[in-house]
């Protein structure tokens, strides 16, 4: 139990780790949150301050899952089991910050990296589907959408164990629901394209 116990706490603080607003901060000396979106993810960074610097953040919230459930296997006797639940741990921790009062990204970008680690056919896989989504129709939240739904059935076809299947499915679920209001922009063709930002105009801006 106690193995079970520090295995969850380590998934959940790596995964609370708030890459885009320390790196961002770091980098560029701005707080994310008060742009864009208000989100810290790579979207919004690309959106405020460019592709460069969301590039840094999305490497961030990609490794930093990974990290965790390394880290579990280095430390403890493991299992898949056990680095399921601290995966899942750090797909919470991403979406629910301890550090943000529990709020936070919306698990696209540590949940890839989770697949990658677990899955790598089905992580390239899905991750292109979300690029040609992204390319064609210029709508990051589609192509997150479409790439988390088919993650669970690729998978499942692929012939991985039902115990990583209904890990996609967990991570398909919470990019879903954390793309909630998203949907509604889409269906209603309110949903703003991607674009990239650049450091200098938001400081153009700030000395207007």
């Amino acid at each position: 139990m106690l193995t079970i116990a520090l295995s969850i706490i380590i998934g959940y603080i790596f995964g609370s780790i708030p890459s885009g607003l320390v790196l961002v901060k770091m980098v560029c000396g701005i707080d994310i949150r008060e742009y864009g979106s208000k989100n810290i993810g790579t979207t919004n960074v690309f959106r405020t301050v460019g592709g460069r610097m969301a590039s840094i953040v999305l490497i961030a919230d990609v490794v930093k899952g990974i990290l965790a459930v390394l880290l579990v296997r280095y430390l403890f006797e493991s299992s898949l089991h056990l680095e399921l639940l601290t995966a899942i741990a750090s797909l919470l921790g991403h979406n629910y910050s301890v550090f943000l009062g529990f709020k936070g990204g919306r698990g696209v970008a540590t949940g890839l990296g989770l697949i990658l680690l677990f899955m790598p056919d089905v992580c390239i896989f899905s991750f292109t589907v979300w690029l040609v989504i992204v390319f064609v129709t210029r709508y990051v939240s589609l192509g997150s959408i479409v790439g988390a739904f088919i993650t669970p059935i690729v998978a499942y076809y692929r012939g991985y164990p039902i115990e990583l299947v209904l890990f996609a499915l967990a991570a398909c679920v919470f990019v879903i629901v954390r793309h909630y209001e998203n949907m509604k922009r889409l269906i209603a063709g309110t949903e703003s394209k991607i674009k990239q930002g650049s450091i200098e105009n938001i400081k153009k801006d700030s000395k207007k």
